[in-house]
């Protein structure tokens, strides 16, 4: 059901973009803002696994540390090639995975989770991020920052146009001012709102397969308890940038957190995680 939800917000995606590029930039405009985000993007993509363990200051765990041990065991039952495994400096309970494909993936857990999880929770925690390495969602969640990056570009390309004149008259889908107005204001944050519902569809699958993979439901709802107190009492200075990646966000924010959210509400995971006892 998510994973069918998770392909009609990509389509909403591509045809808002195909919309609005047509209505702003026309056909030249649409391919210059998506070639400069599948390059930005394409960057992200490829470098993402080193670029975040630096940024979050990540060390190599060792090969005879508890980590690493159920991260073999899992990422053997799952069929998957086994990732480089890193512990993160930090009080936060926390943990996320990254790489551009299965055989260049990466786990990540803070110092602070694995003070805060049993064994079994780990586990959960574990098998939930390497359902992210063997569903590719780098990958889905690389395409949705492309086309929401490059829907961006042609908003900013709107406005500049607006400023300076607007597009050529040979252009088809002309000239609505007011239209075009709307577009330029409302079309980022519709592109903004979708890709994180892709987010949140894509942590939903992850939590069920993740589950799987641990052998419990139980194993990672129990830890989503435990992670959701400890990042609400244990701040972190995270890159909002990066905070998707994270198995809970590690940041705060309120109402504004809760509206334009990358992470489905913690209540609805874990009842969803229950409900697979049955």
């Amino acid at each position: 059901m998510n994973t069918m939800r998770t392909f009609i917000l990509m389509a909403a995606l591509t045809a808002l973009f195909v919309f609005i590029g047509n209505l702003i930039g026309g056909q030249s405009g649409m391919i210059m803002a998506f070639g400069f985000a599948v390059l930005m993007n394409f960057i992200s993509y490829w470098f993402s696994d080193k670029i975040v363990l630096k940024m979050y200051k990540a060390q190599e765990a060792s090969p005879s540390s508890e980590l690493y041990g159920i991260v073999r065991t899992l990422a053997t039952r799952a069929n998957l090639p086994m990732p480089k495994v890193y512990v993160i400096p930090g009080d936060q309970p926390n943990a996320f995975a990254t790489g551009r494909n299965p055989q260049n993936s990466a786990v990540a857990a803070t110092e602070g989770i694995m003070r805060t999880l049993s064994r079994d929770e780990l586990s959960g925690v574990i098998g939930h991020e390497l359902a992210h390495i063997k569903n590719r969602d780098i990958l889905t969640g690389t395409i949705a920052a492309t086309l929401a990056g490059a829907i961006s570009m042609l908003a900013q390309m709107g406005h500049f146009a607006m400023i300076f004149g607007g597009r050529s008259d040979d252009d088809e889908g002309g000239s609505n001012p007011i239209t075009g107005l709307l577009m330029i204001i409302v079309a980022p944050i519709a592109a903004m709102l979708i890709q994180m519902a892709i987010s949140r569809s894509r942590e939903y699958v992850a939590d069920a397969d993740g589950a799987r993979i641990a052998g419990q439901p139980r194993y990672l709802s129990n830890a989503l308890r435990k992670l959701q107190a400890g990042v609400e009492q244990i701040p972190m200075h995270t890159n909002p940038s990066t905070a998707h990646m994270f198995i809970v966000s590690p940041l705060s924010g309120g109402v504004l957190k809760s509206l334009f959210s990358t992470h489905p509400p913690m209540e609805e995971r874990i009842a969803r995680l229950e409900s697979m006892r049955h």
